[in-house]
């Protein structure tokens, strides 16, 4: 079972009454029941439509022998590579970062860049590789781009290149008539009442977690235990107590939930990262999460951390400074891995219940598709007006970074959002410019790829606290990849992708500097020489 621990100084009694306030309201049993009036008073589609992850834990033991038997098949693979975005792809990279044994090796591909798209082509046989396609709506654009992309490459290895391909999607998707049309292997459907970013306990998350070998028996007994406590109204509710928590520390102004864990769950920031952004960033108010951000020693009033631990490996010793510094910490213990399933029920019912804390609806996601449009447009030729960009290189690149980094004010964030292919080489640079820059400007920091950062922390940048701004930072990939069907490559869907989001992004008020590398990567080391002018 996992221990935990709440150290949260002078916010401890407020955090107390909300809790006890929750509890004697019922809230619980409220959420269980699905009323809507936990969030508004109105019965809006997103809070009647969209609370199946509730059950989840529940139904896990009648699908184990479906999934042990999938994995089975998945073992005669090399590799299996997921194509998916958002919630469908960090969830198997939790899984896979957790319990991967590297055979059949998990790779998952959630960029349109074309030296992603390469660097995949590159480790695998067609023929000895199997493809997993994740899209709820089944018409996910980078996704589905992507699955074409594979199916045809594979298509020239073989006469039945659908046996290398998996489906899985909601009931009547476009991507289940493709499946149907290319004879894929085989279709798992999920659940339409469930929104992809509580989508873990399903099928999205665990068909990929039993092809890389997860004890999912162990991972259903965990999420069950918890999911039961989280029905009681009462103060010692997991989920209650922590969403109750960190919806009072938000409204308190420690709104920038800092991520922390030990080795053995490196992968879990960027899945609470999605959960909470997309979950509570809306209406001008939100909990920002702050994952994998370089150490530092000054931090603002702004911040709680939250640490998760296996106890073998045991939490970093900064807490304890922090703690004594005044700031919030809150600290999970988990006894092994199998407490993963558990921890993530915890963190969906507890995003759940801080929705309530702030007053929003934390099922829907209202502007997401504003960039998509934008995007869309500018795919389709649509008059949209160029980006204003500083190239690398340019004798003013210091001076516009020292700029946006001025314009930063205590209790602001500063984002990096890299259009650019994730690679252990280019994250160290990144993680180099956003430590210099989180320094310079003191204040929290966040660094994502697009365009996968969309799906995650997209709705947070446009639709919460105007407190954020943002250096987007692209490139122009010299050698394209077409797109099979389309008159377009994924050069020219990355690049529409990110100056839709740039438009969106300051028709929405955000502050924003707009880096073009051109077209070698290799000038990411000009930016980090900027940043430090």
């Amino acid at each position: 079972m996992t221990s935990t621990e709440y150290a949260l100084g002078g916010h401890a009694d407020a955090a107390e009454q909300r809790i006890s306030d929750l509890a004697a309201a019922g809230t619980a049993s409220r959420i269980w029941d699905r009323d809507h009036t936990v969030w508004a008073a109105e019965p809006l589609p997103e809070l009647t439509d969209r609370l199946g992850w509730l059950e989840l834990p529940y139904g896990l033991d009648d699908r184990i022998p479906d999934l042990i038997e999938f994995a089975a098949e998945a073992s005669a693979f090399r590799h299996v590579v997921l194509l998916g975005m958002g919630g469908s792809s960090l969830a198997p990279e939790v899984f896979a970062t957790t319990f991967g044994t590297g055979s059949p090796e998990l790779i998952v591909l959630d960029s349109t860049h074309p030296e992603a798209i390469r660097a995949v082509v590159g480790r695998i046989e067609p023929l000895k590789t199997l493809f997993l396609i994740a899209s709820k709506s089944g018409s996910t654009v980078e996704t589905m781009s992507l699955a074409s992309y594979f199916f045809e490459k594979v298509s020239g290895s073989t006469d039945e290149p659908g046996q290398h391909f998996v489906a899985l999607t909601d009931p009547d998707s476009d991507l289940e008539r493709l499946a149907f049309e290319n004879q894929y292997r085989n279709t798992f459907f999920t659940p339409a009442d469930v929104g992809g970013r509580y989508s873990a306990l399903t099928d999205f998350g665990m068909v990929p977690a039993a092809v890389v070998g997860a004890p999912i028996a162990a991972l259903a007994v965990s999420a069950q235990a918890i999911a039961d406590a989280c029905k009681q109204d009462t103060t010692d509710n997991p989920g209650l107590r922590l969403g109750a928590t960190l919806g009072v520390l938000a409204l308190a102004g420690r709104d920038k939930v800092t991520l922390l864990t030990s080795p053995g769950l490196s992968a879990v920031p960027a899945w609470i990262e999605q959960l909470i952004a997309e979950s509570t960033g809306k209406g001008g108010v939100g909990i920002v999460p702050i994952a994998d951000e370089p150490a530092r020693s000054d931090h603002g009033d702004d911040r709680v951390f939250v640490s998760y631990a296996l106890a073998n490996e045991g939490h970093s010793p900064t807490l304890d400074a922090l703690q004594a510094a005044g700031h919030p910490v809150i600290r999970f213990t988990l006894d092994g891995g199998t407490e993963l399933a558990a921890e993530m029920y915890r963190l969906e019912f507890a995003t759940a219940v801080a929705g309530a804390v702030l007053g929003i609806n934390p099922f829907d996601q209202p502007d997401v598709q504003a960039a998509k449009t934008l995007a869309k447009q500018a795919m389709e030729g649509g008059a949209l007006d160029p980006a204003t960009e500083t190239a690398a290189g340019d004798d003013n690149l210091g001076e516009a970074i020292t700029g946006i980094v001025e314009s930063v004010q205590p209790g602001d964030y500063l984002g990096i959002q890299a259009y650019l292919p994730n690679s252990e080489t280019t994250t160290e640079a990144l993680q180099t410019i956003r430590m210099q820059v989180g320094r310079r400007a003191g204040v929290a920091t966040t660094l994502g790829y697009g365009p996968r950062f969309l799906h995650s922390t997209g709705q947070l940048h446009k639709g919460g606290p105007p407190s954020g701004c943002f250096i987007q930072i692209v490139d122009e990939p010299l050698l394209d990849i077409d797109i099979p069907g389309s008159t377009h490559g994924f050069r020219d869907l990355i690049s529409a992708q990110a100056l839709g989001d740039y438009h969106a992004m300051t028709q929405a008020g955000r502050r924003v500097l707009r880096i073009n590398l051109g077209g070698k990567l290799g000038n990411l080391a000009r930016v980090l020489l900027g940043s430090r002018g």
